[in-house]
């Protein structure tokens, strides 16, 4: 036990960041929220939250949540809908560029079941018609501290479709635009011998930028897109092939689902959370080169990598906080929150009894790791040594 303190301490006292005085159980700083997905923090201190919605339709939106715990809406009425296999999806991955909000949308209900196991046909009505795109917000420091929010409409979603910019007002007067960067094809054709007329959904589940490009996880077609900020052209940068099922379950080829992407210095860190019968051990982290696509694994030997952390000093690396979904997905076992040094060889696990972990941030000011729980509707706070 010492020599664990010991060595969380080691990796952790390379980030010039506060932290608190040791291990404990988690807080709820955040609850009754409608399924968070993605949670970042902004300069100011805050978390903005992707919340996937509730069963209505195009219920999803982005909230602000405050330094002192309390929710504000920034965006309503975004695009939401239950899948082809009845789970809800909606705004799914968030990244902030100066006061510029890019927001990922999933995706929805764009397809129906087929009939057989594991396939789907196209829905001729969705929700909504940007699914399986990316949004830009703009708002000011201003909105972000007092702003009411703004709601869109199923008329905006088509307007924005159309390729109209929407400028609205909040209550208090802070202007707050929206537009559409990219919308991907909803699905592609992929027939099988039992359903010829079987298609395969695209569902974006992750952002990151740069000055020029947008990086998306598609966690329906397994592939990192890159955007052109500009003009919106996308190309796939990486596919991440199946793998050998080494199980009696399931299908022979295990598909390998990017879940989310971070920079790392000028390098891209993709977690891939297994498919199913969703093997532990399987998972991994991966990095990949944002010119070449070229990848390689760093971190492996996961259950069920949903997001990384990657931790610096002065530009240097200094280790790695991974977050698991669940160590025994089929079974609905709890999620991990685990540190690795920057060689990467894991050092502690910082918690396992996480329910259905999402995303996590570093609060800077807290000293705390912040993780939102998807299906608790809540966001929780976890102290660190």
């Amino acid at each position: 036990m010492l020599r664990r303190s010991f060595m969380v301490s080691l990796v952790l006292a390379a980030v010039p960041w506060a932290y608190g005085d040791g291990l404990g159980a988690e807080e709820v700083i955040a609850g009754n929220l409608l399924r968070p997905s993605k949670i970042i923090q902004t300069p100011l201190g805050n978390l903005l939250v992707a919340e996937v919605g509730t069963v209505e339709k195009n219920s999803s939106r982005v909230s602000i949540i405050d330094t002192d715990g309390q929710r504000h809406t920034l965006l309503d009425g975004l695009p939401a809908a239950i899948n082809a296999v009845n789970t809800p999806t909606g705004a799914s991955g968030l990244c902030l560029q100066g006061r510029t909000l890019f927001v990922v949308i999933g995706e929805g209900d764009v397809t129906l079941p087929g009939g057989f196991p594991r396939t789907e046909i196209p829905n001729p009505t969705p929700a909504s018609p940007i699914f399986s795109s990316v949004l830009a917000v703009h708002f000011s420091a201003a909105a972000e501290l007092n702003t009411t929010g703004i709601a869109l409409s199923l008329d905006d979603h088509y307007a924005l479709f159309d390729g109209q910019q929407l400028i609205r007002f909040d209550a208090s007067g802070n202007r707050i635009t929206v537009e559409l960067v990219v919308d991907f094809p909803d699905y592609r054709a992929e027939p099988v011998p039992v359903l010829p007329t079987n298609v395969r959904h695209s569902h974006p589940y992750g952002v990151v930028a740069d000055e020029d490009f947008l990086y998306v996880v598609d966690g329906g077609y397994n592939v990192v897109h890159k955007v052109d900020l500009y003009t919106g052209a996308f190309a796939t940068l990486v596919n991440f092939p199946t793998t050998p099922n080494p199980s009696p379950i399931g299908p022979r080829q295990i598909e390998n689902v990017p879940t989310s992407i971070r920079w790392n210095g000028d390098q891209l860190l993709v977690t891939l959370l297994s498919g199913f019968p969703f093997i532990a051990g399987l998972s991994q982290v991966r990095q990949v080169d944002p010119d070449t696509g070229d990848n390689t694994a760093l971190i492996a030997g996961l259950a069920s990598a949903i997001d990384v952390l990657p931790l610096s000093k002065d530009g240097e690396t200094t280790g790695y906080l991974t977050l698991e979904y669940s160590l025994a997905h089929l079974a609905l076992g709890p999620g991990r929150l685990q540190l690795f040094d920057a060689t990467p060889a894991p050092v502690a696990v910082l918690t396992d009894t996480l329910f259905t972990p999402a995303s996590l941030v570093y609060d800077r000011q807290a000293g705390c790791i912040i993780v939102a729980e998807i299906n608790n509707n809540r966001l929780v706070a976890i102290p660190l040594p």
